[in-house]
């Protein structure tokens, strides 16, 4: 997700093509071309210049809105949907028999098309496979220097990521056993975190992890825009 501004100048995007399986966006201002997934221009007289990132979160529905209760939902175009150009609902099991085609000569480190959760921190970055994510949540690590942990929600599909320091103190979390909601607990002061890295109780009530921007990937296309990427490998500390 990007800002739509550059230098102050308000641009509109339209959907121009693809490149190694990654959209290419056309701002109709400029005629410029931008990669969906840097938010660079890589054509035109915005060429080299970047989109600020908006941070997202890769959440369910359902999740967000149980946290959101207010939060309102895009609505789709109902010209696009009439005409079909709206991806149907299993545009990935379709996608998974598709080759993969793109300019770049394939990382077979993971299968291309294995899922992953993508972070970058000071100019790091590291593939973290979905489903190690998913059997070893949350996962400690440190990334550009920071200590952040990764963690899948109680639907298992939600992920997010935090730095897991407070006050210059390192922690450790692990999800709390025979709880009936998901809860994380930190092994230095015991204190019970939900999902949004939120303190709710002990020592540290009340206080807020900052959160580590994520991007849910293929492989293939993670390592084509993070060349010198890391792979997480589980029981990898």
């Amino acid at each position: 997700m990007w800002e739509a501004k550059v230098g102050g100048r308000q641009l509109h995007f339209q959907l121009a093509g693809i490149n190694n399986q990654n959209f290419i966006m056309r701002d109709q201002e400029t005629g410029s071309w931008w990669q969906q997934v840097t938010g660079e221009a890589i054509l035109g007289p915005l060429k080299g210049q970047r989109l600020k990132p908006v941070f997202h979160e890769e959440l369910t529905f359902a999740t967000w809105k149980r946290e959101k209760p207010q939060g309102r939902v895009l609505r789709p175009d109902e010209g696009i949907a009439r005409s079909g150009q709206y991806a149907p609902a299993n545009w990935e099991e379709n996608m998974a028999s598709v080759p993969v085609a793109t300019s770049q000569i394939l990382d077979k480190s993971l299968e291309p098309r294995t899922l992953i959760i993508g972070l970058t921190v000071n100019g790091v970055s590291k593939a973290y496979p979905y489903d190690a994510v998913v059997r070893q949540s949350p996962i400690m690590d440190d990334l550009g220097g920071l200590p952040i942990f990764v963690v899948v929600g109680d639907d298992k599909r939600s992920v997010r990521a935090f730095e897991r320091t407070v006050d210059l103190r390192k922690l450790e979390f692990f999800v709390k056993p025979g709880s009936s909601q998901f809860v994380l607990v930190d092994a230095e002061t015991g204190s019970e975190w939900d999902f949004t890295g939120h303190a709710i109780s002990g020592p540290l009530s009340g206080r807020q992890l900052k959160k580590v921007a994520v991007l849910s990937d293929y492989w293939f296309d993670w390592k084509a825009y993070h060349p010198n990427t890391f792979i997480y490998e589980l029981g990898d500390r």
